[in-house]
């Protein structure tokens, strides 16, 4: 297929899979229930962060965390001093209870210096993640180091990359609240199904999932829309996801 007809495929899909059905399934769910902006991000950051193994289970811890949250993320993160008992015993995979109230510290101590999450991620993913890092006390253990990936290991950064479409992205899907970045200059958030998929689509040539295949998969992406490139995760999630056949052979 040439680029044409695989711009074509992947525009119907765009169209097919970035609804607002989409979003009750998806972690994307929980920075929706927020309108103030500073809960919205906060919301996404944590519920991208953990979005990792099954679903229906990563939902579920997502959906225990949120349960302590009846004033909204931004008032547990500056209230967390008094709160934080409330996560005592919680594991999930690699990440427990003192990882997690670990990333919550950092946080607080974030907003409450009058700073936000928009502000540390305009400075780029590096800035954010040595902002977590310098600020890790004694408690953090692999848990916490899974959940802040760092950009210097050459991994995906799919999480990072997910949680910034979800903030500069606007759409029945994506909230779009940061001007700070802009969409043309998004990377794909990369992960198995994304992978096969390019793969087999001739989109992608390597063959690992590290930043260099997203940096390869997203360049090829921006010759579709170079303003909006990332707009083709959910036509390739989707087409993953449900195994609909796109090879090179259609």
């Amino acid at each position: 297929m040439g680029n044409m007809s695989i711009k074509s495929i992947l525009d119907e899909l765009v169209e097919r899979y970035e609804t607002t059905d989409f979003i009750k399934d998806d972690p994307i769910q929980f920075p929706h229930r927020y309108s103030k902006k500073e809960d919205v991000e906060i919301a996404a950051f944590l519920a991208s962060l953990l979005a990792y193994g099954k679903r229906e289970l990563f939902i579920k811890k997502l959906d225990f965390i949120f349960s302590f949250m009846d004033k909204g993320p931004y008032d547990f993160v500056l209230n967390f001093e008094a709160k934080e008992n409330c996560l005592d015993n919680f594991v999930y995979r690699f990440v427990k209870d003192s990882d997690l109230k670990c990333l919550f510290r950092s946080l607080n101590k974030l907003y409450s210096e009058g700073s936000s999450l928009e502000h540390l991620f305009e400075g780029g993913t590096q800035k954010a993640t040595d902002y977590f890092y310098d600020n890790a006390d004694c408690y953090a253990g692999f848990g916490f180091y899974h959940l802040i990936p760092n950009p210097k290991k050459g991994g995906a950064l799919k999480r990072f990359n997910m949680f910034l479409r979800w903030m500069v992205r606007k759409g029945p899907v994506d909230l779009g609240i940061w001007s700070s970045v802009p969409s043309s200059k998004l990377f794909i958030p990369l992960d198995v199904h994304v992978g096969n998929i390019s793969r087999s689509l001739g989109l992608l040539k390597r063959s690992a999932n590290d930043f260099k295949s997203v940096s390869e998969l997203t360049e090829k992406l921006r010759e579709f829309d170079a303003g909006d490139p990332i707009k083709y995760d959910f036509a390739l999630f989707g087409a993953g996801i449900d195994k609909i056949a796109l090879g090179r052979d259609r």
